[in-house]
C-alpha cells in the first residue's frame, strides 16, 4: 500500500488527537495587526478549511499560486494547510523586501492571489494578482465556515510551495518544494531535535524562510503549540519562554545574540534552563558563543546545514550521550561543525570542494528555470554552493561559500544583486561585493568600490550605502564601502573574490561565520 504524503497529515493528526488544546497562541487583540489570540487546534483546523472554501468562492484553482507578505501571525500559517493542502501552492515572501523585489516576485510567480499584513500592504501596491486581501476584517471576511471545501486528489509529487532565495544571479529563484519534500523534511526534523506533544514552539525564525524550516508541519503533527512572535526582541523572547514553557525554538545567529544581551539585564533566573533548546542555521556561531548559550542560559545548543533547496534540512549537529561529560571547551568546537548527514541524507565533497548531497528533502527544480534546475542538480546531486569536507567521525564542515553568496543575520543575499544596485550609480565604474566577519551578524556586507566620472570627487561611503537602500531591502545594502584604485583580476579578466574576502577573513579557520 503506498498512500500519497501531503501536508494535511499533520493538521488531521493534530486535530484528532489535540483538537481541544491549544494550538497556536498569536500576537494578541485586534488593535495589533488582527491577532486571533489563542486557538486550539480544533480551531485552527476548522481555520483552515473555511480559507480553502474561501480560496474557491473566489474561483482560485487548484495549482494557482496564492502569495503571503506577512510577518510571523497565525493567518500566515493557517496558509500552510488552508492553501498547501488543497492542491495549491503557497508562495510566503520575505516582508523586508523592497516594492520592486516584491512584485518581480509576484509577477514571476504568477500568484492570483496575494494575502498582505496592513503594516506591509504597500509593497504590493500595483499588483496585477486577481485578489489582493489584507490580513485582518478582510481576511475574516473571505473565510467561508458555511461549506466544505473542493477536495483535492492527493499527490505528494505535486508543488506546495515556492520559496524564493536569492542566489547567484541578480534575480531571485523560485524553489519548489513538494509535499513529499515537505513531509520528509518534517519527520526527520522533528525526530532528530527529539519533539513530543510535551513541546512549546516558539516562532522566532520568520515563517517565510524556507517554510519555516518545517517547524510549522512537524510542531503540528506531534501537538506542539506554536507561539507566534512577530517581530524578533531578545527580552521579549525570554519573556514568552517564562510565560508560555517554551522548549524549542530556531534562530539565525544574531537572534541568539539578541537573546544573550538581553540575558545581561533580565531580573531573576533565565527561564528555560534545562528546558529549551534552540536550534541554530544560517551561519555557524562561535565556539564562544555556543558555550555562552549553555552556560549562560542554561539552554541546549542544536546546529542544523541546510538550504532552502533542500527543505531545508541535511545535517544536524546534537551533543551525543557520549559527550554529555564534555567540558564546553571541548564541546563548544564540536558543536560548531554543520553536523551529521540527517535521516535519508547523502553528503559527498567534488572534486573541486564543493558539498553536494542527495535526499527526498532536496526541491523539485526551480520555478520556470529548467536551465538553472539543471545545474543544480547535475550528475542527480544537488549542488551548495558551499565549499565543505567531511572529517572522519562523518561531520561535515562548511569551509568556504563557493558562490556569490552571503549571509546575514540569516538572510542569504545575492552579491551580483548588491554589485547590479551600486553599478546604477554614475560614479561607480568598478565594484565586489564580498562577506566579511561580523560579531553580530555573522556576515556583513562590504562593498570595494572604483569611482569614475566627474562624481567620483565627492561621492561618498554614506551616498552609495544610501543609493543601494533606495533600490534594495536595508539588509541587502552595504554596511562599509572601501574604494580601491583597482580590483585584482585574473589574466581572463574574472574577480577572485575568494582572494579578495582573504585579508578580511585571517584568524578564522572558515571563510564563512
Amino acid at each position: 500500500m503506498k498512500v500519497p504524503f501531503t501536508t494535511a497529515d499533520f493538521l488531521d493528526r493534530a486535530e484528532l488527537a489535540y483538537g481541544s488544546r491549544i494550538g497556536v497562541v498569536d500576537e494578541p487583540g485586534e488593535a495589533q495587526h488582527g491577532g486571533l489570540g489563542s486557538v486550539t487546534y480544533g480551531e485552527f483546523a476548522r481555520r483552515s478549511r473555511a480559507l480553502a472554501a474561501g480560496l474557491d468562492e473566489l474561483g482560485v484553482g487548484q495549482g494557482e499560486r496564492v502569495a503571503i507578505l506577512s510577518q510571523n501571525s497565525a493567518r500566515m500559517l493557517e496558509g500552510f494547510y488552508g492553501v498547501c493542502s488543497y492542491g495549491r501552492i503557497y508562495v510566503p515572501i520575505n516582508f523586508r523586501l523592497s516594492q520592486a523585489e516584491v512584485s518581480y516576485i509576484l509577477e514571476h510567480s504568477g500568484s492570483s492571489v496575494v494575502l498582505v499584513d496592513p503594516e506591509v500592504a504597500h509593497l504590493v501596491e500595483g499588483s496585477n494578482a486577481k485578489h489582493t486581501i489584507v490580513l485582518g476584517p478582510e481576511y475574516e471576511a473571505m473565510l467561508r465556515f458555511d461549506t466544505d471545501p473542493e477536495p483535492w486528489e492527493p499527490d505528494e509529487d505535486a508543488t506546495a510551495t515556492i520559496n524564493y532565495t536569492s542566489g547567484t544571479t541578480a534575480r531571485p529563484k523560485g524553489v519548489q518544494i513538494t509535499h513529499r519534500n515537505i513531509w520528509v523534511n518534517a519527520v526527520t526534523f522533528a525526530l532528530h531535535a527529539g519533539v513530543t506533544d510535551r513541546d512549546v514552539y516558539l516562532h522566532t525564525l520568520p515563517m517565510f524562510h524556507a517554510n519555516g524550516w518545517g517547524m510549522p508541519f512537524g510542531m503540528t503533527g506531534m501537538g506542539a503549540p506554536h507561539v507566534v512572535l512577530r517581530k524578533v526582541d531578545g527580552a521579549e523572547i525570554l519573556r514568552r519562554v517564562e510565560k508560555y514553557g517554551v522548549t524549542v525554538m530556531c534562530a539565525a545567529p544574531a537572534v541568539v545574540a539578541s537573546i544573550l544581551e538581553a540575558a545581561q539585564t533580565w531580573e531573576g533566573e533565565i527561564p528555560g534552563r534545562e528546558r529549551v533548546r534552540v536550534i541554530c542555521a544560517g551561519a555557524p556561531p562561535p565556539s564562544r558563543t555556543i558555550a555562552r548559550i549553555e552556560e549562560e542560559l542554561g539552554w541546549e545548543f542544536l546546529q542544523i546545514y541546510g538550504l532552502t533547496e533542500t527543505s531545508p534540512l541535511l545535517t544536524i549537529n546534537r551533543r551525543r550521550a557520549e559527550e554529555d561529560a564534555l567540558p564546553m571547551t571541548e564541546a563548544a568546537p564540536r558543536l560548531a561543525r554543520a553536523g551529521i548527514p540527517a535521516i535519508g541524507v547523502k553528503v559527498a565533497i567534488s572534486d573541486q570542494g564543493e558539498v553536494l548531497a542527495r535526499s527526498n528533502v532536496v526541491l523539485e527544480g526551480y520555478w520556470e528555470q529548467p536551465d538553472a534546475t539543471a545545474d543544480a542538480l547535475e550528475g542527480g546531486w544537488f549542488h551548495t554552493g558551499d565549499g565543505g569536507l567531511v572529517d572522519d567521525e562523518g561531520y561535515v564542515t562548511i569551509s568556504d561559500r563557493r558562490k556569490d553568496v552571503i549571509i546575514t543575520g540569516g538572510e542569504n543575499v545575492s552579491s551580483i544583486e548588491v554589485e547590479d544596485a551600486l553599478f546604477s550609480h554614475p560614479a561607480v565604474a568598478e565594484v565586489a561585493v564580498i562577506g566579511v566577519p561580523s560579531e553580530k551578524w555573522g556576515e556583513t556586507i562590504k562593498a570595494l568600490v572604483v569611482l569614475s566620472g566627474e562624481a567620483a570627487a565627492t561621492v561618498t561611503e554614506a551616498e552609495l550605502i544610501a543609493h543601494c537602500k533606495s533600490r534594495l531591502a536595508g539588509y541587502k545594502s552595504p554596511t562599509s564601502v572601501e574604494f580601491r584604485d583597482a580590483i585584482p583580476r585574473t589574466a581572463t579578466g574574472k574577480i577572485q573574490k575568494f582572494k579578495l574576502r582573504e585579508e578580511y577573513w585571517k584568524g578564522f579557520e572558515r571563510q564563512v561565520n
